[in-house]
């Protein structure tokens, strides 16, 4: 029963959706020039709400069947069993192909209910043809839900047990990593929107940038986390003791934060100068092209991936061809129109519209860069017949030398004036960042008694970037209360916008990163031992002693719990880390779960083997260290780049005035 009105509550979410898109293009278009706007928007916010519900009660309704186990539903007989823990039974339902799905549906009607009911001033007709355009994509994903990738599919003859959740799912991680990285995806919706909605009228003015930006930081803020939590995820949960591997799925998450994220710097140049209007306004439809293109990848069954969902080629033809269709539209709407656009103000080679543009260059050729890396294997394969792979060490050559620029770029950028900047401007703090960084770089080689190029490169360019942003900060700063000589450091933090602490929390988060990343590929080491109880392996400062190994039964699951001491030089026991090895029940499979121990910077990873079968090694277990310094400073940067992102949307620019258009 549950199943059924899941399923119909899908279904005429379907019809509402296509009802409001339909009647709010007709109306914008003059079949019902009769009708005011604003009772119009009325009703579309209205139509709005009772599709987001309707999805809402399917999506409980599936959450649901998992708790209860109803294994008439095939969804919850192949992802869920008896025995597997509660809070992995709701995750488990947006752990398939077809519930994950449903998750992404879900946010991308609470995103559409947020934008109806949200306050920003544009005009009634405008918000209209944004809320047309959010139903008739959610109708696209409606459909495939509904003929591809049914949830709710009925199972006969109900099996009494179930198989299981993918062992590697069963972890925090993936309990939230899912939410936060479909809610970067579709929040890019919004802006699509906004950009479609634009090219209809023929015009895209200061007023079409500035409400868009919030809903673009939103996104880019929760694809940052979702990224971040996924990469925290494989580190933690591979076993393989790294925190990126150049994935073709990783890939497709990080080609729109890559386009996201020069959007939010040329929406910026858009809302403060009117410039760079048509460029704008083509990366808003391609960020969220490439949202679409990451699910096509992710669910079609073209990539092989610990992260792809799905191996129906059939489903992939489904989204190739809504792909193909949203995108392909809104180009072809794009080329009709950008010339009404136009691209607005102009301004000088130092003006800081060109800093920031040269930061949308430099992210395209990144973004083009993981593009080819990740999809000219599949095209050589379809032409070819052969299959092929780009790896870590062709990301790596491209990548590093396009970014890295576009971090100084970025330290420079808060002491550029629009329009136009002196050299004078940039040369003065430019040389005291400069310096700093060169200090740091040298007592950092002396203290670790080695030195290399990108090493080198990645901490000055850090070093300088994080100068850079707190020097300009402390003079914007003393600056805001200079009016008033006797006015605290609070007060003059608070005279300056959320926006700016915004930007300087996500450059900060940069540097932290780039930090975090140049230090842990530089110093990291790894060792492979094989050791009896008692016996000792040092790995970086830390020096770690094997206890032995104990047999724990879990509700489903048995561990190999290995037992390791954690001492420093002196002899000092630190901790107790408990790597396993683990073989789940119902699927027989056989998972490897790490043991971690971290500080506020560094860890110390422990992965445990396999039992050695010898006479003369008798209790002896294969075991794994790593010790990756600064590793905790690539998670700590991107908190802050998320934090920086969110803080943005409460400046009071993006609060509306009471006439604005609303409810």
């Amino acid at each position: 029963m549950i199943a059924l009105i899941s399923q119909f509550s899908l279904a005429l979410a379907t019809v509402l959706a296509l009802f409001g898109a339909v009647a709010g293009f007709a109306a914008v278009r003059g079949v019902y020039s009769h009708a005011p706007a604003v009772p119009l928007l009325n009703s579309i916010q209205r139509n709005v709400l009772l599709v987001s519900g309707l999805v809402g009660i399917a999506f409980v309704g599936l959450v649901y069947s998992f708790v209860i186990s109803d294994f008439s539903v095939r969804n919850v007989a192949e992802n869920s069993n008896l025995a597997l823990p509660v809070f992995y039974k709701v995750a488990a339902s947006w752990g398939s192909h077809e519930g994950s799905f449903l998750l992404w549906v879900l946010m991308f009607a609470g995103w559409t209910q947020a934008v109806a009911w949200a306050k920003f001033e544009v005009s009634a007709c405008f918000k209209v043809r944004v809320l047309a355009t959010l139903q008739l994509v959610l109708v696209g994903f409606l459909l495939y839900l509904l003929i591809a990738s049914n949830p709710f599919e009925y199972l006969y003859p109900t099996p009494v047990d179930g198989r299981d959740l993918n062992p590697l799912l069963q972890d925090i991680g993936m309990i939230i990593h899912p939410p936060l990285l479909y809610m970067g995806y579709v929040g890019f919706a919004v802006t699509f929107a906004f950009a479609v909605a634009g090219l209809l009228e023929g015009r895209f003015d200061m007023t079409w940038a500035r409400w868009s930006r919030p809903w673009t930081n939103v996104a880019w803020a929760f694809l940052t986390m979702g990224i971040a939590l996924g990469s925290w995820w494989a580190y933690r949960e591979l076993g393989w003791g790294g925190w990126w591997f150049w994935d073709p799925v990783e890939n497709a998450s990080l080609m729109p934060w890559l386009a996201g994220t020069a959007l939010i710097h040329s929406l910026a140049v858009s809302e403060k100068r009117g410039a760079l209007r048509s460029w704008t306004l083509l990366l808003a439809l391609t960020t969220f092209a490439l949202s679409l293109l990451g699910t096509f990848l992710v669910r079609s069954g073209v990539l092989t991936s610990v992260h792809a969902f799905a191996t129906d080629p059939e489903r992939g033809v489904f989204i190739l061809a809504l792909l193909f269709i949203v995108v392909g539209a809104s180009y072809i709407l794009y080329a009709l129109k950008t010339g009404e656009v136009g691209q607005g103000g102009n301004f000088k080679v130092t003006g800081r519209e060109s800093l920031l543009l040269s930061n949308n260059v430099l992210m395209s050729a990144a973004l083009v860069a993981v593009m080819l890396g990740t999809l000219y294997p599949l095209v050589v394969e379809v032409i070819g017949g052969r299959k092929m792979s780009v790896g870590q060490p062709y990301f790596e050559a491209m990548f590093a030398p396009i970014l890295l620029p576009a971090v100084l770029l970025m330290a420079l950028g808060p002491d550029s004036r629009w329009r136009e900047t002196s050299l004078a401007q940039y040369i003065k703090p430019g040389v005291v960042a400069l310096a700093v960084a060169a200090l740091v770089l040298l007592g950092a080689a002396l203290f670790n008694g080695y030195f290399s190029l990108w090493w080198a490169v990645g901490v000055v360019c850090a070093v300088f970037m994080a100068v850079a942003t707190l020097a300009h900060a402390a003079v914007a700063t003393r600056k805001a209360g200079a009016s008033i000589p006797e006015s605290g450091l609070l007060y003059r933090i608070r005279r300056l916008s959320l926006s700016y602490w915004g930007m300087v929390l996500a450059h900060l988060g940069v540097a932290v990163f780039v930090v975090g990343v140049s230090w842990v590929k530089t110093f990291e080491t790894e060792t492979d031992a094989v050791l009896k109880p008692g016996e000792t392996s040092e790995i970086g400062p830390w020096r770690v002693t094997f206890i032995g190994v104990d047999s724990v039964q879990r509700q489903n699951h048995v561990a190999a719990l290995g037992v390791f001491e954690l001492t420093r030089g002196d002899g000092t026991v630190i901790h107790l880390l408990e790597p396993e090895k683990r073989r789940y029940q119902s699927s027989e499979q056989i998972m490897t779960e790490a043991a971690i121990h971290s500080d506020w910077f560094s860890d110390v990873y422990i992965g445990l083997g396999d039992a050695v079968q010898s006479s003369a090694n008798s209790g002896a277990w294969g075991v794994r260290l790593y010790y990756k310094p600064l590793i905790n400073l690539i998670w700590w940067g991107c908190a802050l780049m998320a934090l920086g992102g969110l803080l943005t949307v409460f400046d009071r620019r993006y609060r509306p005035r009471k006439n604005a258009v609303a409810s």
